[in-house]
């Protein structure tokens, strides 16, 4: 008999209180399809609770208010208790979307912890005033928090994305409304325990797990200031047709069709070492995977016989296995895109070089095969739509120009790869892909550069100063001619 873990009430101004609604929301362990959870569902009115409660402490509270230093030793006390936590956060997440738990480890819980620590090191160099030479006489340009928060992450990498939008939000002196998706509420339950213990003022942080319909209601909310949004690109579109009701400002991550374009005199063996985690990464369940890897026509068959193999021999199962490389989808329905868009794929003429099915052995829980599709045209509903799951294409290309063309040939413009024995060459290469970021004989996402995407992958940008000033207006005073201040 499974253990279900249970939460009667909502997190909300910095306080556990009880729901306003009856419903709540069951979690459902995508190894098991047994519950693994209950937590309450927040109603409209809890929603207007926790928008109250912002706006008060954003409006007259203590937090806008303090030092930055105040402010990064309450933050630092989370970061520290998310890196002594880590190991909990992990199982937890891993519990409730299903990646593998060596994964989670890193990305799910550490991996959240380098945003906070990022984060706070970024607040300390930030220049939040800066007095400027202005064509009519001195003027002053000043960096002001935008208020109240409306955070909204997904269940893929749930503790990542919150540090994400948390951290930025919080250190510039904003409020925030955290609204984790119905898949994978549990974690941010910790999240709230560690954040009352690291003693945030009153308002300042509430936890509201809900629907789409309740989701949208805090997203149109007159009383917040900001959205910050991360998730698919229909929901995206929702989230800024909603704001804009009220002129509110909005940051989209939206997702991805990456490209990993291997060069003809790239090292086989690195590309494939370094591609393979990164095509299937979290299950395939991540916007910044390589799902597209361009091969040049001459190596083809080699590229493709090299990765189906490497596919192949994926570890799946539990994902708290600590030897599992894939794990299940976070729910049936997933499953059945994965399967869905599997057998699009093969009406539209594309290969499967390896997988395509349920892994043997593995009949319970929402598993579907590492699947590889070969001799994939970038016309393609598999080439060009974001499947989310783990089935990965092989195209070939004729020449550089021709692969730089297919990598930009998409709705999509969020990350990518170049594998090449000349890295002169692959930052060129990089610089004519449009994509927010890109990697030339790797794979990362460093926290103090900007992340973001071009085209359909998003608006605006996380992380470094640039994500920074997501969650800050700007706010000029004009000084009389002679002034010679600084202060």
């Amino acid at each position: 008999m499974t253990d279900v873990l249970e939460h009667g009430q909502l997190f909300i101004g910095g306080r556990l209180v009880d729901p306003m609604g009856q419903d709540t929301i069951e979690v459902i362990s995508p190894h098991t399809e047994q519950v693994i959870g209950r937590v309450p569902h927040a109603a409209r009115e809890d929603v207007d609770r926790a928008v109250a409660a912002a706006r008060e402490a954003f409006d007259s509270g203590p937090w806008p208010r303090m030092s930055l230093e105040e402010r990064i030793e309450a933050v630092t006390r989370i970061k520290d208790a998310i890196a002594v936590r880590h190991e909990e956060i992990a199982r937890l997440v891993s519990s409730q979307n299903g990646s593998p738990y060596s994964w989670s480890v890193l990305a799910q819980a550490l991996g959240a912890m380098m945003v906070w620590d990022t984060a706070i090191t970024v607040a300390r160099e930030f220049a939040y005033e800066e007095h400027r030479a202005g064509v009519l006489g001195p003027i002053l340009v000043r960096r002001e928090p935008v208020g109240v928060v409306a955070a909204v992450v997904p269940w893929n990498v749930p503790q990542f994305v919150a540090g994400a939008k948390l951290a930025p939000a919080l250190l510039t002196g904003c409020t925030v409304i955290l609204k984790p998706s119905p898949e994978s509420p549990l974690d941010a339950y910790l999240l709230a325990e560690i954040a009352a213990e690291a003693g945030l003022p009153e308002g300042v942080l509430s936890i509201l797990p809900a629907d789409r319909e309740v989701s949208e209601y805090l997203v149109g909310h007159p009383g917040v200031d900001k959205v910050s949004f991360t998730g698919s690109v229909a929901a995206g579109k929702r989230v800024m047709e909603v704001a804009s009701r009220n002129l509110t400002r909005i940051t989209l991550e939206l997702g991805g069709k990456s490209a990993a374009v291997i060069l003809p005199d790239a090292d086989l063996d690195a590309a494939v070492a370094g591609i393979m985690p990164n095509a299937w990464m979290n299950n395939g369940q991540a916007c910044v995977a390589q799902t597209r890897i361009l091969a040049p026509r001459a190596h083809y068959d080699e590229i493709a016989e090299r990765f189906a193999a490497a596919a192949s021999a994926l570890v799946v199962g539990d994902p708290l296995d600590p030897a599992t490389q894939v794990g299940p989808l976070v729910a049936r329905r997933q499953q059945q895109r994965s399967f869905d868009y599997i057998a699009v794929g093969q009406e539209e003429g594309a290969k499967v070089l390896t997988g395509g099915g349920r892994p043997e052995g593995l009949e319970t829980g929402w598993y579907v095969e590492p699947t590889l599709f070969g001799e994939v045209a970038n016309t393609m509903r598999v080439a060009r739509e974001e499947i989310f799951g783990p089935v990965v294409c092989l195209l070939p290309y004729e020449d550089e120009a021709q692969a730089v063309a297919i990598a930009n040939d998409s709705d999509y413009g969020l990350s990518g790869s170049v594998w090449t024995a000349d890295v002169d060459r692959g930052i060129e290469v990089a610089r004519r892909v449009r994509t927010g970021t890109y990697n030339v004989n790797t794979f990362s996402l460093d926290m103090r550069g900007p992340f973001g995407g071009f085209k359909s992958s998003g608006l605006g940008r996380e992380f470094g100063p640039e994500g920074f000033c997501e969650y800050l207006e700007h706010k000029t005073i004009h000084l009389p001619a002679d002034f010679r201040g600084e202060g």
